[in-house]
C-alpha cells in the first residue's frame, strides 16, 4: 500500500496574487494570467532544494495542471512537463485544484510515463475519492496519453487541436 492521503487541494487567488498549497502555506505569485481556457501562474519556490521556480497552467476543460519545474543543478529530472490530473472548481475569482493522484511525466517529442496509479487505486479503495472521481481521473489520463501520442508527444501540437496555446517564460 502507498502512503495513503486524502486528495491534495490547492487554491490559486489572482486577486491576492497568492497560491495556497495543500498544507495551507500561502505563497506569493509573481504572475497570474487568465485565458478563456485556463489560468497561468509563475512563482519562485524559496526553500526548495530540487527546483527554484515553477510555471503552471490550470486547464479545467482537460482536467489537467501542466507544470514546468526549473530544476536546480544536481536535481534535474528527465522531463519537460509534469501533468497533474486535477478537478478544477471556481469560487468567484479563486481557482481550486483537487489533485486526483494520477500524473503524467512528459518528455517533449520523446515519450511519457503515467505515474501514481497505485495511489489512485488505494485512495479509491479507501473511499477518499468517489467512483466517479476515480473514473474521471482515468478517462482524463487516457485522453491526455492518446492526444499526446497522436501528436508525437508534442504538448503544443496536441493542445493546438483544442484551441489552447500555452505561453511560458522559458519555452
Amino acid at each position: 500500500m502507498t502512503d495513503l492521503h486524502p486528495p491534495k487541494t490547492e487554491v490559486f487567488d489572482p486577486a491576492s496574487q497568492t497560491n495556497t498549497d495543500p498544507k495551507g502555506i500561502v505563497r506569493e505569485v509573481e504572475v497570474f494570467r487568465e485565458e478563456p481556457f485556463g489560468l497561468y501562474l509563475a512563482r519562485p519556490t524559496p526553500g526548495r532544494a530540487q527546483f527554484r521556480y515553477l510555471e503552471s497552467w490550470l486547464l479545467p476543460s482537460l482536467g489537467l495542471r501542466v507544470t514546468d519545474f526549473w530544476f536546480n543543478p544536481g536535481h534535474e529530472r528527465d522531463q519537460d512537463f509534469y501533468l497533474d490530473v486535477v478537478g478544477v472548481q471556481r469560487d468567484g475569482g479563486r481557482w481550486m485544484a483537487k489533485d486526483l493522484y494520477l500524473d503524467i511525466v512528459l518528455r517533449e517529442k520523446v515519450g511519457l510515463d503515467v505515474i501514481d496509479t497505485d495511489e489512485l487505486l488505494d485512495a479509491s479503495n479507501a473511499g477518499l475519492l468517489t467512483p466517479g472521481e476515480a473514473l474521471s481521473a482515468l478517462e482524463t489520463t487516457y485522453a491526455a496519453v492518446d492526444g499526446l501520442a497522436r501528436h508525437g508527444y508534442d504538448l503544443g501540437a496536441w493542445l493546438a487541436t483544442k484551441d489552447i496555446e500555452l505561453t511560458w517564460k522559458r519555452h
